[in-house]
């Protein structure tokens, strides 16, 4: 039996986390990164298998690890990772105090480790405010220059990107920053999954208006 696809009423794909029908890991191809990344998705994200970005970003990088969960302070692995004196851990979240890594450029000879909240900003602010262990963390952002490509999806403001958005957008920030050097073709195609995720939900809203689905 093929693990990473089970069949009940229908097959579902165990690397995405969706239906068979619209699997989008032959869009995927994975980056190697200096730089570690931790996804902390919550409990309702992971339900959003049809939309949601943070497993595909967890797919896309080689260095990266995703944690389901909303209080981290008893997480093993998560304050494994924090309290290793190798490491120069991050959150990332907008606030006046965070380094702005649009201009400023990250200094220090430890291992870079990215933090990413995979939410809603309620549930996000729920999670931080729960995870004691995080608040030890640098705060990490970047001025947005751009509006996200969740067309089925409106987010509360100009600057809220996709999780995978944001990854990607870190990611050129740290080549400029001369701390990654990643092929600038291998980057730019890491968000090609997510395009294709949206241009398929926007397919099916438009089938959803056929007659098939008219109510009279």
């Amino acid at each position: 039996m093929n693990k990473e696809k089970i069949v009940s009423n229908r097959e579902f794909c165990y690397k995405c986390y969706r239906p068979a029908t619209s699997c989008m890991c032959k869009y995927i191809k994975q980056i190697n990164t200096k730089t570690k990344f931790i996804i902390l998705m919550h409990p309702k994200e992971f339900k959003k298998t049809k939309n949601g970005t943070g497993q595909f970003t967890k797919n896309s990088l080689i260095n990266c690890e995703l944690y389901i969960g909303i209080d981290f302070s008893k997480h093993k692995r998560i304050n494994q990772i924090i309290e290793d004196e190798n490491n120069e851990c991050f959150l990332l979240y907008p606030h006046e105090k965070s380094h702005n890594l649009s201009n400023e450029r990250i200094n220090t000879n430890k291992n870079i480790v990215i933090f990413i909240v995979d939410s809603t900003w309620a549930c996000s602010k729920k999670l931080i405010k729960q995870s004691i262990n995080l608040h030890k963390l640098k705060m990490l952002s970047f001025t947005v220059e751009k509006k996200s490509q969740f067309k089925i999806k409106e987010q509360p403001n100009e600057y809220c990107l996709s999780t995978i958005e944001s990854t990607q957008y870190i990611l050129k920030l740290l080549n400029n920053h001369k701390i990654e050097n990643i092929e600038e073709k291998s980057l730019n195609y890491m968000t090609h999954v997510f395009d294709k995720m949206v241009e398929y939900q926007l397919e099916c809203l438009e089938q959803r208006k056929g007659p098939r689905f008219k109510t009279y």
